[in-house]
């Protein structure tokens, strides 16, 4: 592999590793808001809307971890 292949092939892991890493952390923040058993109910409230940005990014993430590999598909092609 040429040092641009690596370099993107490189990139792409560790971006993608790191955004799969924060997603999981605010997810458990979420579940572990939500579930807590204090009787505060926008903090329950607020909890449950981590959890649901953190499904959307998870969607998202998904859709970037496909064009990340393409480009470093591409990449190792050209």
């Amino acid at each position: 592999m040429s040092g641009i292949e690596t370099l993107v092939q490189s990139l792409t892991t560790q971006i993608t590793a790191t955004a799969w890493s924060v997603f999981i952390l605010s997810w458990a923040i979420g579940w572990a808001i939500r579930g807590s058993p204090i009787p505060i109910f926008r903090l329950k409230r607020e909890g449950q809307t981590i959890i649901e940005d953190a499904i959307m990014a998870a969607f998202w993430l998904a859709i970037g971890t496909t064009v990340f590999s393409l480009i470093s598909y591409l990449a190792g092609e050209i």
